[in-house]
């Protein structure tokens, strides 16, 4: 090849992949196969299903029990063994599947469950060192209680103080009315 290209084969060039439709592997799609099968392991782990699959397992041993000659599936019920066995074989990878899936989601909800709680605490500490801050910068600052307590003690000063003005007037009003009952009997005892 002179030209240097590459050569076509089925109208595809031979340095590119083939197309996944080539693809010998079946496609699947996994997220609507795992419903199913955790809906298939659900009802086969329901009682509605053991007591469905133990009534037919009933008509079918009484049908070739009944039908002794000519019966589909005589004594050994080699036929319903093969049936029950089918059917374990099939559901035992589907009830894997549903655990997987489950265990998949209980994973991921862990670790959900971890984050949020490391946020959490997170939270919680940051939360506390800010208490702590504003519990060491108020202990600097008067309280509401502090604040009470000191004007309590003023009213109480103020009180004290008034009482002590209220007697030295009392006391100031006594000398006087006793100056002037005094200058009153002086002027008395001058006009006699």
């Amino acid at each position: 090849m002179a030209s240097g290209r590459l050569r076509h084969t089925r109208g595809r060039p031979i340095d590119q992949p083939r197309g996944s439709s080539r693809s010998l592997r079946p496609s699947v799609d996994t997220e609507r196969f795992g419903r199913i099968s955790e809906t298939v392991a659900r009802y086969i782990g329901s009682w509605a299903f053991i007591l469905w699959m133990t009534i037919a397992i009933i008509i079918w041993v009484g049908i070739n029990l009944a039908m002794a000659d000519g019966a589909p599936d005589p004594f050994p019920f080699i036929f319903l063994t093969l049936l029950l066995s089918l059917q374990a074989s099939y559901a035992a990878p589907l009830i894997l599947l549903a655990q997987n899936r489950q265990a998949d989601r209980d994973r991921v909800q862990f670790q959900e469950d971890r984050q949020r709680t490391e946020r959490l605490l997170a939270d919680a500490d940051y939360l506390a060192r800010e208490i702590a801050a504003l519990r060491h910068a108020l202990g600097e600052v008067a309280t509401r209680d502090y604040v009470r307590g000191e004007l309590r003690d003023l009213i109480s000063d103020l009180d004290e103080l008034l009482d002590e003005r209220e007697q030295k007037r009392r006391k100031a009003e006594r000398k006087a009315e006793r100056r002037a009952v005094e200058a009153s009997r002086g002027d008395v005892d001058d006009r006699e």
